[in-house]
């Protein structure tokens, strides 16, 4: 369930909503006025949610590259990426 806190509460309460956040790796969703306003997390969270987003987006990238016939042998592919690390490119 998530936890929400009014603006108020993190301008009085900060130190604690920031260790929740960082204890359990959950975001606190902030109301004004009663409304949603903003999600704070710990960097690390954000780190981790960003992360992931790029791997999806890499992951569709893929998808979309084997629907459109873009793709070549495996072996070939493990071949380009050794010559890239000896050559330092990686």
């Amino acid at each position: 369930m998530p936890r929400i806190k009014s603006s108020t509460d993190l301008r009085n309460n900060y130190n604690d909503i920031s260790a929740f956040c960082r204890a359990n790796r959950e975001p606190v969703f902030i109301t004004k006025n009663g409304q949603g306003d903003l999600v704070v997390m710990s960097i690390e969270t954000f780190e981790l949610l960003s992360g992931k987003l790029e791997l999806y987006r890499l992951l569709d990238e893929g998808r979309g590259a084997v629907q459109e016939g873009r793709t070549r042998p495996f072996l070939d592919a493990i071949q380009d990426i050794k010559r890239e690390i000896v050559d330092g490119e990686i």
